[in-house]
């Protein structure tokens, strides 16, 4: 198969309209070619084309930076000479003077799957930019990696935010030029945009259902997402950086595991099964111990969970990371009802509690600190934002 980049590298054709045009590029360190070259690199040595800027959204053009809220800052390529702006830095939004540098926008960006994957939301920003602006923008569309599997509930009116661009579910199921023409219908933007298609993706096929695994590398598109099981989980496991609970960062699995040195695992597994053991299918849950090097729980031994979905055990339609991270929540709430949970903290710049603006509502946490309330009450909500999603997306996707 061949990513949007690949194409655009490969037919000449689809490069004729880009020429005698000025080029901007918006990437990170996943944005390379089949043979691993970065797209910098790889269009700045095609003759044809005219590289005159590029942008790096959050964690930075070249993966500069670990956690949240750590910005980037603008600077100048010391290979090809070319600014570089940061799209996490002083502004989220492109300013009049970094748009005037290019005529066409390339994004080449390989998203998560995951509403709350800040690359969404500067698509959003930059589709916007371009319409006030009057610029193009070409989406070089790459896999949605956890496939087509819809789950969670919608942000609601009022919840957006830079981890969450727009009333969507937590898995979204499309790719990111699905995206981008659902952006311009939604919003009503006056834009000339163009989606590089792939080539053969099949987001049905095992095992990868959505990777291609087996036929292209997997590089990290930010610094905590190390492998496709990391992304599998977490549309669940994102939820942890609302809560006080280590999502494992300061270890080599993040995002796939959690816990806290204060947790009786065994109760905690024994009380999720009890209460919805159908939100624990597809994947296994193994009892695990691990030390954080630094973010929460930092140098304390952690007792955790860790999501399994890497072995043949693994169902791809029946496995809900987001109901199996709200499960455990709940559990935990049900055993020990004074557990500190929540974090309260400043959150990608917002102040309104982290783990309502993650899920774009208070809804989940309310459901999670309410005594009465039950799974299936949980799933009378979620499943009716899906079901409407479901309905909605159907217009918007490129592949079967």
């Amino acid at each position: 198969m061949l990513f949007g980049i690949d194409r655009l590298l490969a037919e000449a054709a689809l490069r004729e309209p880009l020429k005698g045009r000025r080029i901007a590029l918006l990437a990170h360190p996943a944005s390379v070619t089949h043979d691993l070259t970065h797209s910098i690199d790889a269009l700045a040595a095609v003759k044809d084309l005219q590289l005159t800027a590029a942008f790096g959204p959050q964690h930075g053009l070249r993966g500069d930076k670990q956690d949240n809220m750590m910005e980037s800052p603008d600077f100048t390529d010391p290979v090809h000479g070319i600014p570089v702006f940061s799209l996490y830095g002083e502004v989220r939004k492109p300013t009049p003077a970094m748009m005037s540098t290019f005529d066409v926008l390339l994004v080449d960006l390989q998203d998560l799957g995951c509403r709350i994957y800040t690359f969404i939301t500067t698509l959003r920003y930059v589709l916007e930019a371009a319409a006030e602006h009057h610029k193009s923008v070409w989406i070089l569309d790459r896999p949605n990696p956890v496939g087509r599997p819809i789950e969670g509930l919608t942000l609601r009116a009022g919840w957006e935010s830079f981890v969450g661009a727009g009333p969507m579910p937590m898995r979204h199921g499309l790719t990111l030029g699905e995206l981008a023409q659902w952006f311009v219908t939604t919003l009503k933007l006056q834009v000339d945009y163009k989606v590089i298609t792939m080539r053969e993706w099949q987001p049905a096929l095992a095992p990868g259902y959505g990777w291609p695994l087996g036929q292209r590398t997997w590089i990290n598109p930010s610094p905590n997402a190390p492998n496709l099981w990391m992304a599998r989980c977490y549309a669940g496991t994102v939820m942890l950086e609302g809560a006080t609970l280590s999502e494992g960062r300061g270890t080599t699995r993040p995002l796939e595991l959690f816990g806290a040195p204060d947790l009786d695992i065994a109760a905690l597994v024994k009380e999720m099964q009890r209460l919805a053991p159908q939100w624990l299918q597809g994947c296994k849950l193994r009892p695990c111990w691990f030390e954080p090097t630094f973010h929460k729980h930092v140098g304390k031994l952690c007792a955790g969970l860790q999501i399994h979905v890497e072995d043949a055990d693994y169902s791809h339609e029946q496995f809900k990371p987001w109901r199996l991270q709200s499960l455990a929540f709940k559990a935990l709430r049900n055993l020990r009802p004074d557990y500190p949970l929540w974090r309260d903290f400043p959150y990608e710049y917002e102040t309104r509690l982290a783990i309502d603006v993650i899920n774009g509502s208070p809804l989940l946490r309310e459901w999670v600190d309410d005594r009465s309330a039950t799974p299936a009450d949980l799933d009378s909500l979620a499943i009716k934002d899906e079901q409407a999603w479901r309905e909605e997306r159907a217009g918007y996707l490129l592949y079967d």
